[in-house]
């Protein structure tokens, strides 16, 4: 192996984590000859991890293991550790049940190399699984091959706070001192970008997907960014965030800071609010205070860029109530696409408000956005019936907005949730009621066209206008709906069809064929009964 190509060391940190662990050394290993050296970080593990490494190190002089005698309770100390091992010219990290793509780190090594940047960043995917469904983590900002000679001419860097797909020079991490923050300190991942961005490197972007993130959601012990469960994980998100506008503020990176903020409306706040209702009546309100706190630190200058943007009216709604409020309708607004649920409410002089309760919260930029871009309210239902089903669609007004814009006709996608495929796709006429706040279309499902899975709801609105809105549709709950039901289906004797409402509060499908699915509904319900 030639030592001038071999330019990389990949640093693997792990902690009880024996059944993955081998699995993510193997594919850095795989990387081929550009990687120098993989640095094996292994936090104290009581499950056997460390022998699994020891055994893997004996048979590739590439791996090398590092064994800290006591664990440190967190990402950063391990992480630190390999940059303070590393032996070659650039640094990668990767986690122990995540993996590296094959050709991630030669398509890294050249563009740093070919661009003589400092930072060589590329596309990571979230994969669930077991589904395998893959998630681009900020697509955007990897569309395209760029050099950014300096991180404040393209600020939505800072929304990729990332660590793991990038690479990085060792000596320029050196110099400038960066580490990440030791011991527990969840998120540590922004305050060490904050760090890289505000000393001001080259960052060469690529297209190519670098980094595969494994989501395990049923797993014993969660990642943290899927244990929000508790409020102290939003009370080290927002201190993790503070401290990234802060060094990035020290630096004189002001743009830089700012888009920390911007970061927190427009994707933590709106995560989080979207999960409220599940939690319980102590949480809101601790999480409530915390946010009250937070935002508290924001000044007009954060809320004035974007000012229609969904997380912004969240923010100012959360700042306008002393206790938790308008729970259902803050969840809708912040999902993705944005949802307004009535009351349209008006202040005494007819400018548009939150509600009666919170005028102070006035909401007049409506009437001046893209009426292509408002947060339109969409409810849906389906009514499955022995002969297929009918699904009614209903939009609603907006200040008036709506019916200037012309609604003329919707476009229903049923998208299966895992494969992305289209099962089924619907267009009808949307008809206004008597009153002209209110327009619904009502069309025949053939639900015999949907084979086993589940189905998320994809709707278009078209205008006269010649513009269109792509929206998800508020599930409705009432006497008849949201049922499960069978249906006579010519190819499978039966389809077991589920309407149910997500999360988030959007209409979705679950089906299942044939007379498997059938028995496997009774099973469940009897053992609910004999439970």
């Amino acid at each position: 192996m030639n030592p001038h190509s071999s330019q990389v060391s990949v640093v693997v940190i792990g902690y009880d984590d024996a059944p993955h662990v081998a699995d993510a050394v193997r594919s850095a290993l795989a990387q081929g000859p550009a990687v120098r050296e993989v640095i094996a970080v292994d936090d104290c593990s009581t499950d056997g991890s460390a022998a699994l490494l020891d055994g893997l190190a004996a048979e590739e002089p590439r791996l090398r293991v590092i064994h800290r005698p006591v664990n440190s309770g967190g990402c950063g100390s391990p992480r630190n550790d390999g940059i303070d091992a590393a032996a070659a010219p650039y640094v990668m990290f990767l986690d122990s049940d995540d993996v590296l793509p094959p050709g991630a780190v030669d398509a890294l090594l050249a563009a740093a190399t070919g661009q003589r940047a400092q930072v060589a960043a590329g596309l990571c995917v979230r994969r669930e699984l077991p589904s395998g469904r893959e998630i681009p983590w900020e697509r955007a900002l990897y569309a395209k091959p760029a050099l950014v000679s300096h991180p404040a001419r393209r600020t939505r860097l800072v929304h990729d706070t990332l660590c793991v797909n990038k690479l990085y020079r060792t000596d320029f991490l050196r110099e400038h001192g960066i580490h990440f923050p030791e011991g527990r300190f969840p998120y540590e991942d922004f305050v060490f970008t904050a760090r890289v961005l505000a000393a001001g490197p080259r960052i060469a972007l690529i297209p190519d997907t670098v980094y595969v993130w494994h989501v395990r959601r049923t797993a014993a012990r969660l990642s943290i960014s899927l244990d929000r469960a508790d409020v102290d994980n939003w009370r080290a998100r927002t201190e993790a965030n503070q401290a990234a506008y802060e060094i990035l503020l020290g630096a004189g990176e002001k743009g830089l800071a700012r888009a920390v903020h911007a970061k927190f409306l427009d994707h933590e706040l709106r995560m989080y609010t979207r999960e409220l209702e599940q939690r319980t009546p102590e949480y809101r309100r601790a999480w409530w205070d915390l946010t009250r706190a937070y935002l508290s630190t924001f000044d007009a200058a954060d809320f004035a860029v974007n000012p229609t943007a969904p997380g912004r009216l969240v923010a100012r709604v959360v700042l306008a109530s002393p206790a938790p409020r308008d729970l259902p309708r803050l969840k809708e607004l912040a999902a993705r696409p944005a949802r307004l649920l009535p009351p349209y409410a008006r202040a005494s002089d007819s400018t548009p408000i939150w509600s009666t309760d919170l005028p102070q919260v006035p909401v007049d930029h409506f009437l001046t956005r893209p009426a292509h871009l408002l947060p339109l309210a969409v409810d849906a239902e389906l009514r499955p019936r022995a002969r297929g089903a009918r699904l009614q669609v209903r939009l609603h007004e907006l200040y008036g907005r709506v019916a200037e814009a012309g609604p003329a006709s919707v476009e229903v996608e049923f998208v299966h949730r895992e494969e992305g495929r289209v099962g089924l796709h619907l267009e009808a006429v949307l008809v206004p009621d008597r009153y002209g706040d209110l327009w619904s279309a009502t069309t025949s499902v053939d639900l015999s066209a949907l084979g086993a899975g589940t189905w998320d709801l994809s709707v278009m609105v078209r205008f006269r206008e010649g513009t269109s809105r792509e929206v998800t549709a508020h599930a409705l709950a009432g006497p008849g709906l949201l049922r499960r039901s069978a249906v006579p289906d010519v190819r499978r004797g039966v389809l077991l069809v589920q309407p149910y409402r997500t999360h988030a509060g959007a209409l979705a499908l679950r089906t299942a064929p044939g007379w498997r699915g059938m028995t496997e509904v009774v099973r469940r319900r009897l053992g609910r009964l004999l439970h």
